[in-house]
């Protein structure tokens, strides 16, 4: 196998058991299969290292008794309940399992149990924690677990799936919190220790160095994530990451790995942009981040020849979305943009962390390259539409009555699909998944009601009685779906 060209994948480190959407990771070796390797005698023989001050290692064990109280272990339960055509059960081990359930769709009548484990942390000494919003996706229960073993129901305060954060509240006074830093004040290089639940093993440390700062990974997501060596596996999700003065910098959510485990690349979020979702969610209930409207690519040194530039650098725009915020400012495909409000935009990754940083309505001042000269062009910031998933007082994580998460369709979907409107399926759970309803699928109208937008489809819905018919688009085809809301 040539090993240049073996891809690898990006992968969410909750650990969890079940079919549905939950992850199952990686693989323990039981303790009883592992031996202790016999030495040689020249190895044997070699007199010990004596270490000296100066290459003592730091003292991370006393960042670990300090903060280890603070962090805690996150369980999560849910049931799917299948929803489609009727017919037998298919068994989950069979090896045509996945042929057939393509080919036949959704099963009825079905329920799977789903459970999985995280890790997260205290932020106030009232009870409000952070972890990933992987972790707790589409739970019906969560689960806090503290050191001491105690155990709380925690609610759902909300979560984003951009930035993959959560917030968690539970009902308690006078817990041990951590300490929050700075990802920007990190250098490459510092050492770093994470801890947290890998494998449902609560309150494992780990260290290592950070590797890198910025990383864009090819999720799509506009978070600037801390790339360390840090032993991170499945269950360490939602953890902090913290540095040689004791504080948290970031929180642990991804690894690049070919077997699911631990393979030397782990990826945090910056604590800055979890504090950020932490205090909007708490304050509106919702995250808002700003947006552009433009696609964007990396300059190399050939598009730097190309354009005239003395090196490469900044983020090289390929298209302009039509009636967006930078169409009306005058942007252009083929613009190189260099900065925003002075700060260097040194590679395309990080424009959108920039952005999305930015509040809507808010002006953006950009140095842009254009046909050999430099540009200055002022633009005000739209707002960046990906969904969120506000939480409730029982502590599920419900998307409302229906069960969806939606955005609304773009200018160009809308075209595509030529209808005025509709909403866009992005994630479904509850009624809407009972009745078929699937990720991908457009909302047309309610009750014959067109849909012109997410509040509409909220309102028409919060004002339904017990049943209600969907109007949706799906490929080429529109059919009506019964809803039964209960």
């Amino acid at each position: 196998m040539n090993i240049r060209k073996l891809k690898l994948t990006v992968v969410t480190i909750a650990l969890a058991s079940a079919l549905g959407g939950a992850y199952s990771l990686g693989h323990l070796q039981s303790f009883g299969e592992a031996h202790a390797a016999t030495l040689p005698p020249s190895v044997a023989a070699t007199p010990a290292l004596v270490q000296t001050p100066s290459s003592a290692l730091p003292d991370l064990a006393s960042i670990v008794e300090r903060n280890g109280s603070a962090v805690v272990n996150i369980s999560v339960s849910a049931s799917h309940k299948a929803a489609g055509q009727p017919g037998p059960q298919l068994d989950p081990n069979d090896p045509f399992y996945e042929f057939f359930r393509r080919f036949r769709g959704p099963q009825q009548g079905g329920e799977t149990p789903v459970q999985g484990q995280g890790s997260g942390f205290i932020v106030t000494a009232d009870g409000t924690i952070l972890t990933n919003a992987h972790v707790v996706d589409g739970a019906e229960e969560v689960t806090v677990k503290l050191t001491d073993k105690r155990e709380f129901k925690a609610k759902v305060k909300g979560l984003d799936k951009a930035s993959d954060v959560a917030v968690l509240k539970i009902e308690a006074s006078n817990l041990p919190t951590v300490k929050i830093g700075s990802a920007a004040n990190t250098r490459v290089g510092e050492w770093v220790l994470a801890i947290g639940s890998p494998f449902g093993f609560e309150n494992s440390a780990s260290a290592g160095i950070v590797s890198a700062k910025s990383r864009n990974l090819p999720d799509g997501s506009y978070v600037p994530f801390i790339q360390t060596d840090v032993a991170v596996n499945p269950g360490n999700s939602g953890g902090p990451l913290f540095n040689l003065a004791g504080e948290v910098i970031g929180i642990n959510s991804q690894i690049y790995s070919r077997s699911g485990g631990y393979q030397g690349l782990s990826f945090a979020i910056p604590i800055e942009v979890a504090m950020n979702v932490e205090k909007q969610i708490l304050t509106s209930g919702k995250v808002q981040r700003g947006r552009l409207g433009i696609a964007i690519q990396e300059v190399n040194q050939s598009l730097a020849d190309t354009f005239g530039l003395k090196k490469p650098g900044g983020a090289l725009v390929n298209s302009v979305e039509k009636g967006s915020p930078a169409a009306q400012a005058g942007l252009e495909p083929g613009d190189v943009i260099l900065g925003v409000n002075g700060r260097e935009i040194s590679n395309s990754g990080d424009l959108p962390a920039t952005i999305a940083g930015m509040s809507a309505g808010e002006t953006a001042n950009l140095k842009i390259w254009r046909k050999g000269t430099a540009k200055d062009i002022s633009v005000k910031v739209g707002s960046f539409s990906e969904p969120q998933v506000a939480g409730n007082d029982s502590g599920e994580t419900a998307k409302g009555r229906l069960g969806v998460a939606v955005r609304p369709l773009s200018p160009e979907e809308q075209r595509q699909v030529d209808i005025k409107g509709g909403v866009l399926v992005q994630d479904v759970t509850g009624a809407a998944a009972r009745a078929g309803i699937q990720p991908g699928d457009i909302i047309v109208s309610v009750n014959g009601e067109v849909v012109s937008g997410v509040e509409q489809l909220r309102s028409l819905i919060s004002k339904a009685g017990k049943k209600v018919a969907i109007l949706i688009e799906r490929g080429d085809s529109r059919i009506f779906v019964p809803v039964d809301l209960g």
